[in-house]
Formats: C-alpha cells, sequence, structure tokens
C-alpha cells in the first residue's frame, strides 16, 4: 500500500451550470430533512444564507452565485426562455 498523498479536486461552483447548483443545493437540503423549496425562496427573497444548510458544501457554492442571476435563470427556466449560451 502507498502512503504517497493523493490530491482530489472538489467540484468548484463556479465548473457548475446555474442548474447543475441548484441541483446540488436542493439535493442537500432534502438530505438533511428540510423542505428543499421553502428553504430556498427563504434564501433567494432575504440573501440570509443560513436557510441554506453547509452540508455538502452547499452554503458556499450558493453564495458564490449573484441571488439575481439565479432569479434570473429561473424565470428563464419556468418560461420556457433559456438563453443558447448557458453559463
Amino acid at each position: 500500500m502507498s502512503k504517497d498523498t493523493i490530491l482530489f479536486e472538489g467540484v468548484k461552483a463556479s465548473q457548475l451550470t446555474k442548474r447543475e447548483l441548484l441541483e446540488q443545493v436542493y439535493s442537500a437540503l432534502e438530505d438533511r430533512g428540510y423542505n428543499a423549496i421553502d428553504q430556498m425562496v427563504g434564501y433567494l427573497t432575504s440573501g440570509d444564507p443560513s436557510y441554506i444548510t453547509s452540508h455538502n458544501n452547499a452554503r458556499n457554492m450558493i453564495m458564490k452565485v449573484d441571488r439575481d442571476d439565479l432569479l434570473e435563470e429561473i424565470l428563464r427556466s419556468y418560461l420556457g426562455k433559456e438563453k443558447e449560451d448557458q453559463e
């Protein structure tokens, strides 16, 4: 067995699409037994990060994306007006 240190790179929020980021945050909230939609709405409307669990780094990930950008993404998806060049 090798005693060499292995470095793993985690997935950075900047490497995820906004949809993937929201899905991961949703999953982390559900894992902890929260009503994920209510918690995410609370965060998006108030900006209070305590609505988002730190489980699976969800809080740090969502705070790295501008809330207005997330709301724009959600509204575009809801209305079926997705941009062709998704970030």
